[in-house]
């Protein structure tokens, strides 16, 4: 199907009611909290422009009107309403806490999701009950008081639908989607054994990962700061800080004590917004660091500095050093990556697209974005399930943020010192063996890492970047091990919650796993947990080396038992539980292959795994991949960390006619063993750090390998242009690291590094380096050495011999 008129405008302005960010959805808010979506209902609306009230809210008259276009005035009553609702239920932790054990019973949800005002007698007593326990942000907190449940004795909360962009998903089913017949027991082998817990109830639904929640830890907007009090310094609280590496499940005494000076807040609010270094610790600064004490980078989305920026003539900016940093460096914040080396004056955007789940409406978009820019505009499909589009010009940047706007995406503090694309499973909602659908979770983390896309500089000024994750099946397609925070699910005292890993990473000069922090959080509770770490991190990290700056290096300063303390005082009501002595992940399961049909827990429907060549697509594949979304499945497309794309509820029916659609003898649904596990970083094409050429290049040693061996198995095989590894080697199979060598005739050539063993899943491991310095030239022999003598390949000669 050709691209029509409709699609060849790239850039639209969309209206906007008093300038306000407006969250266009592409799914219905459900009736009720776990009611699950049809596939094909709901799904993938296909020009929706604008989200009402109601899509906020749930439909809650008692609140605002509901079919009026949410305005930053009536996100402030919201936020005031729920705010209403957190005195209403403020005593419920503290009554469910002396309450005997014989009597709890599991969470039970309240049939419709609704918001009621709280008297005017009732808020009187709860203010005077209890003193409030601390301030986030501009939130205060208030003890809880019970809540009468028709459903019987537990407490349900009253609560809001979270705001959600157009990728937000579908409630989890109330009893599959926890899946407990094949967990199997982790034990901490610090801990005694302990009785198994009673069986999981089910997960919260996305309406758990409320409204009211969220908005206590996102920064006021602009205009009502002024009437709101300042937040308070961190809170003083005794803590007992040791340097134990290893998690304990008791408080241990310290064995050396952490000192108070070192555990002194590094960063401090100015003007009640930045958060920035204070004077005493500006000293040995990496360059990074003076490029943000020279100009905050959040102030050219937050102030409006990209419009006047982008009116500016490339020869100006040149000539100004603060403008030159920030078409190089700050407006990384806004996403924005200056190709100064290969593409001078154009950029590559990076969005933010939670759980890798986007729509055929923002898919053509993008399509018609890089397609005015002709041969110089591409995109690439990312290993955090993320688009990225390039040959984007500077004076268009303004126009297409707003369009972004009004299709549901972002691109905000998406590079540089911020929080990454929160990733989750890609078979999230749609998988018979899913442990929780992570859509909601993923949804909810990026709306609090944004602010709802008003930007959240609270968590903007971190030592380096931050990745997160939430773990939704046994086969850890999201690669915990390499996020500096994990959530992994786990039940605890009968209560479905997550597990947390921390610190794990990929460097140039270290790469390591990520570790149990010894802690758990329920379901409900991901936000105030992930402020807290990022909060620590920012306030005590050091800014110095930039290879010795992500969060794991603070981890190994202070020590797991410090660091958990500090995360610890940093929680709303200064506790953090120890973990959960298992998780709920089947530690011998078999990672299975998500390319190729797949049936879905939905009866009648299946999901189509599309390996995409190395993650390259161009405008014209992004209009067809979503013409196929629509046509055959519910107008949804699900990016995966491998760069392919999962073509979701398609009908049974429907699938013989979707493999026979000319697309897909390019995007294949059964590639080759080892093109199927093939990924490649950006490389020397558009990147500036990349060493060599890595998608081409990719492709031809891989066609090279295959005639020289036969393989039994999928291989992973990453390539990666330089040591900053976002082709993630390390979790490769086998993994090319670019760098140049001599050849034998003594010339300056691309190279590679060859790592082997990485593995991916329960045992997983980070691969070490095989050989260094090989010309790419010589890798393919090289390579069919490695894939007969550890994975079983066979070499084509003996094959024809055999046959």
């Amino acid at each position: 199907m050709k691209n029509t008129g409709e699609n060849k405008k790239p850039f639209n302005n969309s209206t906007r009611q008093n300038d306000v960010t407006v969250y266009p959805s592409s799914y219905s808010v459900p009736a009720q909290p776990n009611e699950q979506y049809p596939p094909g209902q709901g799904h993938g609306h296909p020009r929706l422009k604008a989200t009402t009230l109601k899509d906020v809210v749930g439909g809650v008259a008692e609140v605002l009107q509901a079919n009026k276009l949410a305005t930053k005035e009536d996100a402030d009553k919201v936020a005031a309403t729920a705010m209403q609702n957190d005195g209403r239920h403020a005593a419920e932790k503290r009554q469910r806490e002396r309450r005997p054990p014989s009597l709890s019973l599991p969470l039970v949800l309240a049939p419709i999701p609704l918001v009621f005002p709280l008297p005017a007698a009732e808020e009187a007593a709860a203010t005077a009950s209890a003193a409030p326990t601390g301030r986030i942000g501009q939130w205060r907190w208030r003890r809880r008081l019970p809540l009468a449940n028709p459903a019987g004795p537990a407490s349900a909360h009253l609560i809001l639908n979270s705001p959600r962009a157009s990728n937000s998903a579908p409630a989890p089913p109330p009893s599959s989607a926890i899946n407990s017949h094949t967990r199997r027991p982790h034990v901490h082998p610090h801990r005694h054994s302990a009785p198994p817990p009673p069986p999981p109830p089910p997960p919260p639904s996305p309406a758990m990962a409320s409204s009211a929640s969220l908005q206590r830890f996102l920064p006021p907007y602009p205009h009502a700061a002024a009437s709101r009090c300042r937040p308070p310094g961190v809170r003083a609280r005794p803590v007992q800080s040791s340097t134990v590496s290893a998690p304990s499940s008791s408080t241990p005494a310290a064995d050396e004590a952490v000192s108070a000076e070192r555990l002194e807040p590094r960063v401090e609010q100015r003007e009640g917004r930045y958060w920035v270094l204070k004077e005493k610790y500006r000293t040995g600064l990496n360059p990074q660091e003076k490029v943000k004490l020279g100009k905050e980078p959040m102030s050219l989305f937050m102030e409006g500095g990209i419009k006047e920026l982008a009116k500016m003539p490339m020869e100006e900016i040149e000539a100004d050093k603060l403008s030159k940093e920030d078409i190089d460096v700050r407006l990384k914040w806004l996403g924005l990556f200056h190709r100064r080396k290969h593409q001078y004056g154009r950029f590559m955007m990076r969005l933010k697209l939670p759980n890798g789940v986007t729509t055929s409406e923002q898919t053509r978009y993008l399509a018609s974005v890089i397609e005015a820019y002709g041969k110089e505009g591409c995109a690439d499909v990312t290993t955090r399930q993320n688009w990225q589009i390039r040959g984007v010009t500077l004076p268009d940047v303004p126009a297409i943020l707003d369009g972004l706007n009004a299709v549901g995406l972002t691109s905000l503090q998406s590079g540089m010192d911020n929080v990454r694309n929160p990733v989750g499973n890609p078979l999230a909602g749609i998988d018979p063996d899913e442990i929780v659908d992570t859509r909601s979770y993923t949804n909810l983390l990026s709306s609090y890492i944004t602010s709802n896309f008003q930007g959240n500089p609270t968590i903007t000024n971190l030592p380096r970047k931050w990745n997160v994750c939430v773990i939704g099946s046994h086969d850890l397609y999201e690669h915990p091990h390499i996020n500096d925070l994990a959530y992994m699910p786990a039940v605890k005292g009968g209560k479905f919650g997550f597990n947390l890993l921390v610190g794990g990473f990929i460097s140039p000069k270290r790469w390591e796993e990520a570790l149990p922090l010894d802690a758990w959080v329920p379901g409900d509770d991901i936000i105030p947990v992930c402020k807290a770490v990022l909060e620590a991190y920012r306030d005590l990290g050091t800014r110095g080396n930039r290879q010795k700056t992500r969060m794991m290096w603070l981890i190994d300063e202070l020590g797991m038992e410090a660091f958990r303390s500090e995360v610890e005082k940093r929680m709303p009501n200064g506790v953090l539980e120890r973990a959960a002595p298992d998780d709920l992940i089947d530690k011998k399961w078999q990672r299975r292959d998500y390319l190729g049909v797949h049936p879905q827990k939905q009866e009648g429907m299946s999901y189509v795994g599309l390996h995409v060549p190395v993650g390259r697509v161009q405008a014209a594949d992004m209009f067809e991949l979503a013409r196929l979304a629509d046509e055959y499945g519910s107008g949804e497309l699900r990016l995966t960390v491998e760069q392919n794309i999962v073509i979701p509820n398609v009908k049974d029916e429907k699938v013989e006619a979707l493999l026979a659609e000319p697309l897909l003898q390019k995007f294949s649904p059964q590639p080759s063993l080892l093109l199927k596990g093939l990924v490649a970083c950006t490389g020397n094409q558009f990147c500036g750090q990349a060493i060599i050429e890595t998608k081409q290049r990719a492709l031809l040693v891989t066609s090279q390998v295959e005639k020289l061996v036969s393989v039994p198995r999928a291989v992973r095989m990453h390539w990666t242009g330089c040591p900053n590894s976002c082709g993630q080697v390390q979790v490769a199979d086998i993994g090319f690291m670019g760098c140049l060598t001599k050849d034998s005739a003594g010339k300056i050539v691309e190279a590679a590094d060859i790592f082997v063993g990485g593995r991916v899943g329960s045992d997983s491991h980070l691969a070490g380096v095989y050989k260094k310095s090989v010309p790419c030239d010589e890798l393919a022999p090289i390579v069919a050495d490695i894939l007969v003598e550890r994975f079983g390949a066979v070499r084509r000669e003996r094959e024809e011999d055999e046959e």
